[in-house]
């Protein structure tokens, strides 16, 4: 048997196979952020064609973090019946389902929240408009946030929560040094070891949200981040820091680590087209292989990953120990079937970027196959 189809686990949650669905925003939701019906259509064709664990869209935990027009809400408790509505279309089909929980920050659409908020102050050209620093009580009421959207997702019936930790989100906004320039307790120079260890103050914000999340959920519910190890910017993220981070996370009580990049501006760092060859593949396999030397939580990379034999290799070498993929699965949900079964060694994706919609109420489609 291929080691893509041998089980693991991340925390308490047994997975059947190493394939991952990595979070995807489809926008399949009302104004209120109520999820539409053809979501659940979407996540029970996923568990039918074989994924180890779906990641769910972005789901923002506050309004004033809802990123975009379409976005899935877990920001109150009167939309728990709508999202164990998309946990049950998971489970009825074998599927395992995991939430994941995200703020928008500086990053937030005109269209959803009338200011954009950030740790700081930040004027980078590749922002619409200029977000407000966080006071420090909004900081908390954000923390609280978090936990109690984690809260919402283990009681609508999701196997496990991702943090969003990447892409130049609230968290990632934290972490990095390029938005993160505060003087308070929040800020770069917070903590006894701020000096000999360069990301203690940025880390506070990411650790007050795992030990919010843990008194909600308890010790046993599987949690786990997607974390921009770097973020492609001069002046942001290193990879060096990055590594720092992914070392405090076992710590802060994570499960697992999903590894990205890119905070934003620029060529996209995380999500790159014109991935012809295996070469193009794998682009994020630098940054795990970092990663594995500073902690020993179970990595999952994202990064263009096409053929089964990258996907293989990444496990044997152990650069990784589970493989995540967005836009091929929006190709072809049955991907993982079509592996297991020997009839495709790679995905019919061809990276053109043409899965989100146009137009409002479209959700997200593959252009190539049609399938939805």
């Amino acid at each position: 048997m291929s080691i893509l189809f041998e089980p693991i686990r991340i925390g308490t949650l047994e997975l059947p196979n190493r394939l991952v669905r990595s979070a995807t925003a489809e926008r399949m939701a009302d104004a209120d952020g109520r999820p539409r019906p053809e979501l659940r259509t979407i996540y029970r064709k996923l568990a039918e064609g074989g994924v180890g664990l779906i990641i769910s869209g972005h789901l923002y935990v506050h309004p004033s973090g809802k990123a975009h027009p379409e976005m899935t809400g877990i920001h109150s408790d009167d939309l728990i019946p709508d999202l164990r509505a998309l946990c049950e279309a998971a489970h009825d089909a074998g599927g395992r389902i995991a939430a994941q929980i995200n703020h928008g920050g500086m990053q937030c659409s005109s269209d959803t929240v009338a200011e954009t908020v950030a740790p700081s102050l930040v004027d980078a050209p590749f922002l619409s408009r200029q977000p407000r620093a966080l006071t420090s009580g909004e900081v908390d009421e954000l923390v609280q946030a978090y936990a109690d959207a984690a809260r919402r997702a283990r009681e609508a019936g999701f196997d496990a929560v991702q943090i969003h930790g990447a892409h130049g989100y609230l968290v990632n906004q934290f972490l990095s040094p390029y938005t993160n320039r505060r003087t308070d307790a929040w800020g770069p120079t917070s903590g006894a070891d701020a000096n000999s260890d360069p990301v203690a103050g940025r880390t506070r914000f990411l650790n007050a949200v795992c030990s919010g999340i843990r008194r909600e959920v308890g010790p046993e519910y599987p949690v786990f981040i997607k974390l921009a190890m770097m973020d492609g910017v001069e002046g942001g993220l290193s990879a060096e820091d990055g590594a720092r981070v992914a070392a405090r996370l076992e710590g802060m009580g994570l499960d697992a680590v999903e590894i990205s990049s890119g905070i934003g501006g620029g060529e996209p760092l995380n999500s790159r087209g014109a991935i012809r060859k295996p070469s193009d593949e794998a682009y994020f396999r630098p940054l795990a292989q970092q990663a594995r030397r500073t902690t020993s939580l179970p990595i999952i990379l994202v990064g263009g990953l096409r053929s089964r034999q990258v996907m293989q290799d990444l496990l044997e070498t152990r650069d990784a120990d589970l493989v995540s993929m967005s836009r091929p699965l929006i190709c072809e949900p049955d991907l993982p079937e079509r592996f297991r079964r020997g009839e495709q060694e790679r995905a019919r994706c061809i990276s053109c970027d043409q899965c989100w919609p146009g137009a409002y109420g479209e959700g997200i489609a593959c252009v190539v196959t049609g399938s939805e």
